[in-house]
């Protein structure tokens, strides 16, 4: 599959539910190893002993960015076995608008992604798709983010 037979797959997509992961959990040392890598190694985050203390979650809970930069892992964006398209070369990450995290996802919680396409046009020999990323913690009514991802795709 090309570019152009993308292109008109996308459009009739567009408003609609594109991708539903499977679960994941978020673990402490999944944390860690974020909180290691960034340098935010906040005791609200890292410190089980006195997150069961003083936090209001009574555990650690994970950095609001490591739930957003899950994005291409629970997209499926990141195993060349599997791409989005046929021919896709490559995919980029060029951004995000709209981000907000809206619940703490605590240890040991299972997230999930929803994706709902909200755009795709042509740029520069590539397909610029902008999503609506919300990551759903098990069992909580409220999300932990929600943010609006745009990526390119390359033929």
């Amino acid at each position: 599959m090309g570019l152009n037979e993308a292109l008109a797959d996308l459009t009739g997509k567009i408003d609609t539910e594109v991708h539903l992961s499977d679960w994941l959990t978020i673990d402490q040392e999944m944390i860690n190893e974020f909180g290691k890598a960034t340098g935010d190694t906040q005791w609200i985050h890292v410190d089980p002993d006195r997150a069961a203390k003083e936090s209001p979650f009574r555990k650690t809970i994970a950095h609001g960015y490591l739930t957003l930069s899950l994005y291409p892992r629970l997209r499926g964006l990141v195993n060349e076995s599997t791409p989005m398209f046929p021919g896709v070369t490559s995919v980029i990450n060029y951004g995000s608008d709209r981000l907000r995290f809206t619940n703490a996802v605590t240890v040991d919680s299972r997230i999930r992604a929803r994706c709902r396409l909200l755009s795709v046009e042509e740029k520069k020999g590539s397909l610029q798709i902008k999503e609506q990323y919300t990551v759903e913690i098990e069992g909580q009514e409220r999300p932990a983010c929600v943010a609006e991802c745009i990526m390119r795709l390359y033929f």
